[in-house]
């Protein structure tokens, strides 16, 4: 591939960049406040997952659907990579829809890049967030030990039935959508990005803005500094 082939064919992001992101900056926004770090990144991801769910919600709302567990499950922003990277599905419909992680790329790279002590802090409210962004009377319960935490398998339970009706509307709504609301991890990269970014330099203050940095010089020094470039302008969206 020759420089000028280079140009227009950018790098493109995928879960393990965006993965790192997060654990390079809850490792230094906690290696340099403690418990204030772990706060920040906490706050931090809880808006990130709000802005998601928020975005899922309005899509849903532009198609023309109503705001339902089903909806919600339809209106997902990404896709794994490749096929098999990550095993997921659903353990019951009813009383309440209740879904399994059992295979999970982010855990994955963390483990890969041994920073697991610091990426599951991920894991820790994630969901849920989405889920009160797409819906504020919403809630998304954990029922197992996450992977990240050392679970077997993550387990979550929406707090809302499917009905056998609703499934089949799942199932015909997310091939009507095919991947038309999803986002790439450039996109999903360059969010979180901002957004935690934003969270540990209001809460730390100048310690926040250290994190960031040195988090960013550790993202550049892993994947190089194409991989940082190609987030420039993607959020927030003008």
């Amino acid at each position: 591939m020759n420089e000028n082939e280079n140009k227009v064919c950018p790098v493109s992001c995928k879960i393990e960049h965006h993965a790192m992101m997060f654990a390079f900056l809850a490792k230094h926004a906690i290696e340099l406040c403690g418990e204030a770090g772990k706060d920040a990144i906490l706050a931090g991801m809880t808006t990130y997952g709000n802005e998601r769910g928020a975005r899922m919600a309005a899509n849903a709302l532009a198609h023309g659907d109503e705001l339902t567990t089903m909806t919600n499950q339809a209106y997902g922003e990404w896709k794994p990579d490749y096929a098999g990277q990550m095993d997921f599905g659903t353990l019951r419909t009813e009383p309440t829809l209740q879904t399994y992680i059992a295979k999970c790329a982010w855990c994955e790279a963390w483990k890969k890049h041994n920073i697991t002590e610091y990426g599951k802090y991920y894991c820790v409210n994630v969901d849920n967030a989405v889920y009160q962004g797409f819906r504020s009377d919403f809630v998304c319960t954990p029922t197992a030990t996450s992977m990240s935490w050392g679970g077997d398998r993550c387990e979550f339970d929406w707090g809302h039935p499917l009905s056998q009706e609703e499934v089949k509307e799942l199932a015909e709504k997310k091939a009507e959508l095919g991947t038309s609301c999803m986002k790439d991890f450039n996109f999903h990269t360059a969010h979180l990005k901002y957004t935690v970014s934003q969270a540990l330099i209001h809460n730390l203050g100048e310690k926040g803005e250290a994190a960031v940095k040195l988090a960013l010089t550790d993202y550049v020094d892993t994947f190089g500094q194409e991989y940082l470039d190609v987030l420039d302008g993607l959020y927030p969206v003008e």
